[in-house]
């Protein structure tokens, strides 16, 4: 009969990093049950795949599945393969265009690929797909699940709400997905559900569906969505703020190291088997660089190994802690024109604007030109456009003759001086003329 710890030990550990638990005594209540009896508690996360590739923003919930493995408890990964042709409309303005069935299976197995770096592999975690039980549904049997639910009740849910007071249209189909994903948990009879706390309504519905068909309801434990690189927004890739867990060591590792020493915190406790009371003593002894290096290392090892982590470690303090310039560094030319920021006043720079950074090398100056670092960045070929140079210049990735830019403007002389500009590992001397003129070759 397997051995369980403590109750009050498992619910710190459970506890880590969560948003809300609906309801905290009922889950004490079930561990207290397994406990006595052996036998662990059925725990599961749905994952729809509507992308190919996970983010660290995915694994916060893979983590908690985690946490309840190392527990003792029987972890089920469901892949919404028969959900994720209906598209969920949670955070929707608007219906989601559903996937084609080759487009959700391609994705579940780079999914399938991807999780087992977090979770044990099988049997000790279980992966189901929810087709296996819909495909087997007749349309008598959707009706009569309907049934147990109440337009009004679905309307109380903010998504469906707003749109149906902007009168915007709501598809017979996005009605199903709630209702569906609560079914999950009678199909696999759910003693915990887990979601991010956008699914509340989702998960909750799994709870009443359970009481519908007989069962005792699942608890539900909702975690916070992660932010992104910009320490604002919720991690995509849309937004350019995400990590991938199958980019590179070097990348993960340089990424985590671009985060603010408070939301480093916030990655240990969404993130990493790490106990609060030992990020507590962290926050207390240890230096922040430290403590982010270690963070670094314990997420590239998770989705690589600890020599990736150890020679990602090395390669990022070669390159940024000891600031070793390379040899070959490309040369290229922008016009200021371009980058101007606004009329191209100039300004003094004892007084300079709010929104202006002068950089140490122009403090000898009176009057300087202000320009745009995120149109810089677009005409260097650091970025993709201004607006990804701008979320390169919130990540805190972009370096100036070695001063990290904070602002969106800076300060140039006129005649402009080359620029020594780093955005993540690749750097270049920027030159900028006032006038039409040859271009720098690269050396």
């Amino acid at each position: 009969m397997p051995s369980f710890a403590p109750v009050d030990e498992q619910l710190t550990y459970i506890k880590k990093g969560s948003a809300e638990i609906v309801k905290e005594s009922e889950l004490r209540e079930k561990l207290e049950k397994s406990r006595a009896s052996g036998m662990p508690l059925r725990v599961k996360a749905g994952f729809d795949p509507t992308a190919p590739d996970l983010h660290l923003g995915h694994t916060v919930l893979l983590r908690k599945l985690k946490h309840f493995q190392d527990l003792g408890h029987t972890v089920t990964f469901l892949i919404g393969d028969f959900t994720g042709m209906i598209g969920d409309p949670t955070g929707r303005s608007a219906t989601r265009p559903p996937l084609s069935p080759e487009e959700i299976m391609r994705n579940a197995k780079t999914y399938m690929a991807q999780v087992y770096k977090i979770l044990a592999p099988p049997p000790k975690t279980e992966t189901r797909f929810n087709s296996e039980w819909f495909d087997k549904m007749k349309p008598a049997d959707f009706v009569r699940l309907a049934a147990k639910v109440t337009v009004s009740q679905m309307l109380e849910r903010e998504d469906f709400h707003k749109r149906f007071q902007e009168e915007k249209p709501i598809a017979m189909h996005e009605l199903l997905y709630p209702l569906a994903q609560g079914y999950d948990s009678v199909a696999l009879k759910a003693d915990v559900e887990l979601g991010g706390t956008d699914q509340k309504f989702n998960l909750l519905m799994g709870r009443e569906l359970q009481r519908h068909f007989g069962q005792e309801s699942q608890v539900v434990l909702t975690m916070p969505i992660l932010e992104g690189l910009d320490g604002v927004q919720k991690m995509s890739k849309s937004l350019g703020n995400a990590i991938g867990i199958n980019e590179p060591p070097l990348e993960i590792y340089g990424k985590i190291m671009s985060i603010s020493d408070e939301m480093m915190w916030r990655y240990y406790e969404l993130l990493t088997d790490v106990q609060i009371a030992d990020i507590e003593k962290m926050k207390r002894e240890w230096h922040p660089m430290e403590a982010k290096k270690d963070l670094a290392g314990r997420i590239v090892k998770d989705f690589h190994s600890a020599e990736a982590a150890r020679k990602a470690g090395e390669d990022w303090a070669k390159q940024f802690q000891k600031r070793e310039t390379p040899d070959v560094i490309e040369q290229v030319m922008v016009n200021l024109s371009k980058i101007i920021a606004g009329s191209g006043e100039p300004i003094n720079i004892n007084n300079p604007p709010a929104d202006v950074q002068v950089l140490g090398r122009e403090n000898g100056l009176k009057i300087a030109i202000p320009v745009r670092v995120d149109k810089l960045l677009a005409e260097a070929g650091l970025a993709e456009s201004a607006s990804d140079g701008g979320r390169k210049l919130k990540q805190g990735a972009v370096e100036i003759d070695g001063e990290t830019v904070v602002r969106p403007k800076i300060a140039v002389p006129s005649p402009p001086r080359p620029l020594t500009v780093r955005v993540g590992r690749v750097m270049k001397l920027v030159a900028i003329r006032e006038a039409p003129g040859p271009a720098l070759q690269s050396s």
